[in-house]
């Protein structure tokens, strides 16, 4: 019999026990910031800025359930920036020496296109062999309103060839300059510290015990 008490009284503890791990492990041990404008509502809560990202994920010539992930790296390839593969040198490093470190990071590379043609560089092209890296072009004619949105109140020194890491909820969480392999690497740790918070989220839900109505 008190085998069984404390058998139940496991059952009820185990869900608080394991938000109190969760809340103090590594994984709140960061905060990453917000961009864009914010707005607080009642109760002192902040609502941030989401993009609309109408075109994710459908992307040209590749396998839709393959960038289902709801966290994302999109770059904007404006037209005066396509020959210049070097913005995208610590990408290209990462992909060939470290491909393990990437491969499950869904990168989306969005191009100019004139007369449905993408504007695309040879040397980009070469992008479109790995699985993780999908294009998509967008008309010229719009290009710039679409990237706006994603660059609202941005830090000044934020340029189209910069990642921008979107979390699940569509808020722009970070900014990366791709020439870089120490900001690739910074992007990587904030992408899996996005991703743990979600999968702590889901534990938590999972295993919340709800009042009975």
């Amino acid at each position: 019999m008190k085998n069984k008490k404390w058998l139940i009284l496991l059952i009820i503890a185990f869900p608080s026990f394991f938000w109190l791990i969760l809340e103090t492990s590594t994984i709140n041990s960061r905060k990453l910031p917000f961009y864009g404008p914010k707005k607080t509502i009642a109760k002192g809560d902040t609502t941030y800025y989401r993009v609309t990202d109408s075109f994710y994920p459908t992307p040209a010539s590749k396998d839709l359930a393959a960038i289902q992930d709801p966290v994302y790296v999109v770059i904007f390839l404006s037209h005066k920036y396509r020959p210049d593969a070097y913005r995208l040198t610590g990408l290209w490093e990462y992909l060939n020496y470290k491909t393990s470190k990437v491969e499950y990071i869904p990168f989306v590379l969005i191009t100019e296109s004139e007369n449905s043609k993408s504007q695309t560089g040879e040397e980009l092209k070469k992008l479109n062999s790995y699985k993780n890296v999908h294009f998509y072009t967008w008309p010229k004619t719009s290009f710039d309103s679409l990237a706006k949105t994603y660059f609202v109140e941005k830090p000044y020194y934020i340029d189209y060839s910069f990642f921008l890491l979107i979390d699940a909820n569509r808020h722009v969480r970070g900014y990366y300059d791709g020439r870089y392999v120490s900001e690739l690497k910074r992007l990587i740790e904030e992408y899996q510290h996005l991703r743990l918070k979600e999968e702590k989220q889901k534990l938590i839900e999972t295993n919340e015990i709800k009042s009975p109505a």
